[in-house]
């Protein structure tokens, strides 16, 4: 069990942190260098060695790695352990392709473990509290990476797992737990059937929710806790770099993510060239691992697009609230275009329900863009002017033009795990 408290390091000075940080980014460089052969050989042709890091700055002449570094050397080839040494393998879904694989050695999973129980104690989260998590368990790094770190916290844990909404409300009825874990699209289908069900959502035991693995904007943090009667707070993190647990925002604060520095280095690029780019400028969020052994993390592009910025509650640099990856922009007629700012805009109608589904498809030579909704206690009459009212703002706010079409209330697909925003029709 993690010792109650901050950890020295969250409130170490910066050059503390930094001291630390060089020491095992020279590992971390060296140990995957001599271990994987990607890693030799890309170094070797951006003619770089793990011996020229002699400033946290020089990371910066490494190259970079993405999601096809993982597919390419699939399914062991970024091991840097003898195989009979990594006690846990994880895997994305691969709907776009071969998954991306990940392994862990037993030290890993401990590391792991103290980030997510760290997280869980930012979030407001203390030894003894009951956690329900409501992530999806299996491959997925959700459901047991939020598992192992409220165990090592030394909570209560209740391994619901995802879906199963009225086993979910029954659980929070009888287990009467403090915390939930899970992704905030679900959390809110959960308010919606205690709602329909004649209950009052405020009146759970619930008192924090930890909702990740999927974009989420301020507006729906306000709706999940004026609907919810609990402190919504961020977690950040993605299985190529550890799993959950990267980040997480601080209670007291909730301005943005710390980042837990002495295990990943955040850097931002530009999502174009990859071009390193000062703190305080937006881009493409880029994590290299310090204490990975089974499988070291260099430079892996997240498509994370956010800004880092000083430290607040902690020491350690925070990265502003995600709510958009540069693989989920949309182009409309020469528009970037984000699925939260969509979000944000409806949120903004309390006659419609938090949840919508954007389709694209292609009239002649043009984009169509039709966004559905679902009504809540709304007329037709009422329907109708909330559908001119959102389309409205989508074309002021985004500068597109939509139709908003109102689908029966559970019209929308739900999902226990991330929500699926946009169905892309246009011909490849």
């Amino acid at each position: 069990m993690q010792q109650a408290g901050l950890h020295p390091i969250e409130t170490a000075s910066r050059d503390e942190i930094e001291a630390l940080q060089l020491d095992r980014l020279k590992w971390s460089l060296s140990h995957a260098y001599r271990n994987v052969a990607h890693y030799r050989a890309s170094f070797d042709a951006a003619g770089v060695h793990p011996d020229d890091l002699r400033d946290l700055k020089d990371l910066g002449r490494f190259p970079l790695a993405s999601k096809e570094t993982y597919r390419k050397n699939y399914p062991f080839g970024l091991f840097a352990v003898p195989r009979n040494e990594i006690v846990r393998i994880h895997a994305s879904s691969g709907t776009t392709g071969k998954p991306t694989v990940v392994g862990y050695t037993r030290d890993d999973i401990g590391i792991w473990a103290d980030c997510v129980a760290r997280s869980i104690y930012a979030s407001g989260g203390r030894p003894g509290d009951i956690l329900q998590v409501s992530y999806g368990y299996g491959l997925f790094t959700g459901g047991l990476g939020a598992h192992y770190g409220a165990e090592r916290l030394g909570c209560t844990v209740v391994p619901m797992s995802g879906g199963q909404t009225e086993k979910q409300i029954q659980l929070i009825e009888d287990f009467r737990p403090d915390i939930i874990m899970v992704t905030p699209s679900y959390m809110m289908a959960v308010i919606e059937e205690m709602t329909r069900r004649g209950m009052d959502p405020r009146q759970t035991s619930l008192r924090i929710g930890i909702f990740g693995a999927e974009p989420w904007t301020e507006e729906m943090r306000r709706q999940l806790e004026q609907r919810a009667g609990i402190d919504a707070v961020d977690i950040y993190g993605l299985s190529e770099v550890i799993g959950p647990g990267v980040g997480n925002e601080c209670v007291e604060t909730k301005d943005g993510l710390h980042i837990w520095e002495d295990h990943f280095y955040p850097e931002i690029v530009d999502p174009a060239t990859g071009e390193l780019l000062p703190d305080g400028s937006f881009g493409e969020l880029v994590f290299t691992s310090l204490t990975k052994q089974g499988m070291p993390t260099i430079r892996y592009r997240t498509r994370d697009l956010t800004r880092l910025l000083p430290g607040t509650a902690r020491s350690m640099r925070r990265i502003e609230k995600i709510t958009g990856r540069s693989d989920d922009m949309m182009i409309i007629r020469g528009v970037n275009v984000f699925p939260t700012q969509i979000e944000e805009l409806l949120l903004r109608e309390p006659r419609l329900a938090p949840h919508y589904q954007i389709i694209l498809s292609r009239e002649g030579p043009l984009d169509a863009v039709a966004v559905l909704v679902e009504p809540v206690d709304a007329t037709m009459t009422e329907q109708a002017a909330c559908a001119g009212n959102l389309r409205h703002l989508i074309k002021t706010h985004i500068g597109i033009s939509a139709v908003v079409q109102v689908v029966d209330c559970g019209g929308i697909e739900r999902s226990a795990g991330k929500a699926k925003r946009v169905v892309d029709r246009r011909p490849k």
